[in-house]
């Protein structure tokens, strides 16, 4: 008999990380073991991102059409695309909708589930609820600006409709993501309940949580990152964390992973992810991307006028004083900027190889880079960044406000409260070349100061590419909107080769309990 491949129903989708990583999990024939038959996305230019690859995806390996590289080179359009492949087209439309959990009437989204998983009973659920209101910013910043706007937040309620899913529908099994802020999160200031014991609570019998009924399967929860205890009621919440840099994923991104299996499919002891031997660092997966220069904000761009910006630093004080000792790195560096640089575009025609991860990376049929180009900066920027990549390139280390000099502090009421630690004290962060980098975050499409190239000679933020290398997102994986928009869509995913290994162990679940 025909192998079938097993359902994935993923909600909250984002781009389609999480996804990506089961989707592309195969046997050894080739053939694929898991297939995303819904995907749930509330943010249009997201959702234009998971059509897309939906649409990718109707292709076996090897036989993409031409025309969808023609599309990601910017040689045709999307609508040409579609209407060359109707019948590919018209099942992305069906595997990724347009939807948003909470608002749309669940009598319908029940019915699509249904629909998509065609009474298939051996199908697993992704995803994870928005976290911005989880995050330990994000309950600073909403705190301190509208603490009752903070109370009522609708995003602390959205892993209800997770539950909701499970409760009407019982996977076998289910995969959450969220942030590791939710640990620390209480629901309130009044009731010291703490959020993440709360949830936990509810993820072990869903149908209960929602129809105040304890007749449906209730799950086990399991950690896929430590030895799970004999009782599970005794795994501490801590141990749920999983730390992506110690397995193969370039960046230092710490999320919270539950992996759920329903009680009454067996004994079922799932495995842990296996740790990496090596860390993967920045400079391993992105150095080999085209170089390319910042532009200037408001004031007119080009590269002679872009190399005239920073090569004012010769004059600066802090160069001449040797401060920190870095003058003579930084004379070095100034030497080397050229004009030759670019801004780079939608794509560009350069074949590249990164040190790590090039199979998992690398499609030859796309023959280029997508999605690679720089921001503007404001010259005052330009200078912070330049010192901030000098300092990392001796120090190995990300400067603070503390370390900068005097002449190159912003000018705002903050500063103070920064340097003395009482709010952020890290508003220039550079990556460090030989380590993975910081945690990409959606922030990223606000402004590039967390996410600054170590390359003192590039003098720039991350490109989205470049943020999408780090979250390990295929070369060939397009992100559709304008940059802002691309920006946070790879900030807010699960890296997909992080998925993939937690698609491993969701295979062997469902194969150990037949």
């Amino acid at each position: 008999m025909k192998q079938e491949s097993i359902p994935v129903i993923d909600i909250f989708a984002g781009p389609g990380g999480l996804g990506e990583g089961f989707s592309v999990l195969m046997l050894k024939s080739g053939k694929a073991i898991f297939k995303i038959k819904l995907s749930i996305e509330k943010d249009k230019y997201a959702h234009e991102t998971l059509e897309l690859r939906a649409f990718y995806r109707q292709f076996s390996s090897g036989k993409v059409p031409t025309d969808y590289y023609r599309y990601l080179r910017g040689e045709n359009g999307k609508d040409e695309l579609f209407r060359n492949h109707p019948l590919e087209y018209k099942n992305a439309q069906n595997e990724a909708w347009l939807a948003e959990l909470g608002k749309t009437d669940r009598e319908l989204v029940k019915s699509r589930i249904v629909k998509a998983l065609n009474g298939a009973s051996n199908w697993v659920l992704i995803g994870g609820p928005p976290c911005q209101a989880y995050s330990l910013a994000g309950r600073s910043r909403m705190r301190n600006v509208n603490p009752w706007k903070y109370a009522r937040d609708h995003r602390h309620k959205l892993y209800k409709e997770y539950l909701q899913i499970l409760a009407d529908h019982q996977p076998p099994v289910f995969v959450m993501e969220n942030v590791k802020g939710l640990l620390s999160s209480q629901r309130t200031k009044t009731k010291k309940e703490n959020t993440f014991d709360l949830i936990l609570a509810d993820l072990r019998n869903p149908s209960n949580a929602i129809y105040g009924t304890s007749s449906s399967p209730s799950y086990k929860l399991f950690s896929i990152s430590h030895e799970n205890p004999k009782k599970l009621e005794d795994i501490k919440p801590e141990n749920f964390v999983v730390r992506s840099e110690e397995y193969g994923i370039p960046q230092a991104r710490h999320r919270i992973i539950i992996l759920g299996i329903r009680s009454d499919i067996g004994n079922v002891d799932p495995e842990i992810l296996p740790k990496a031997e090596n860390t993967v660092s920045i400079d391993a997966v992105i150095d080999d991307l085209p170089h390319l220069r910042s532009g200037l904000s408001k004031e007119d761009d080009s590269a002679e006028k872009w190399r005239y910006v920073i090569q004012e630093l010769e004059k600066a004080q802090w160069v001449r004083s040797n401060y920190l000792g870095l003058g003579n790195a930084a004379k070095s560096a100034l030497l080397g900027i050229r004009t030759n640089l670019n801004r780079g575009g939608r794509f560009i025609l350069e074949k590249t190889v990164p040190k790590e991860h090039h199979e998992w990376y690398v499609d030859e049929q796309l023959n280029g880079i997508c999605n690679h180009e720089t921001r503007s900066h404001i010259r005052e920027d330009l200078h912070r960044y330049f010192f901030a990549a000098v300092f990392a390139s001796q120090m190995k280390r990300s400067p603070t406000l503390n370390d900068f000099p005097k002449a190159l502090l912003p000018k705002h009421g903050n500063v103070q409260k920064e340097q003395d630690g009482i709010i952020f004290n890290d508003r220039f962060r550079v990556q460090v070349s030989g380590k993975p980098s910081t945690t990409v975050v959606s922030h990223i499409s606000k402004d590039g100061h967390y996410y600054i190239h170590y390359d003192p000679l590039q003098c720039r933020s991350l490109t989205v590419r470049e943020a999408a290398r780090l979250q390990t997102f295929p070369d060939n994986y397009f992100f559709e909107g304008n940059r802002t928009q691309q920006y946070h869509q790879v900030g807010n995913a699960v890296p997909p080769l992080l998925a993939n290994k937690i698609a491993e162990i969701v295979y062997k679940v469902l194969q150990d309990s037949k």
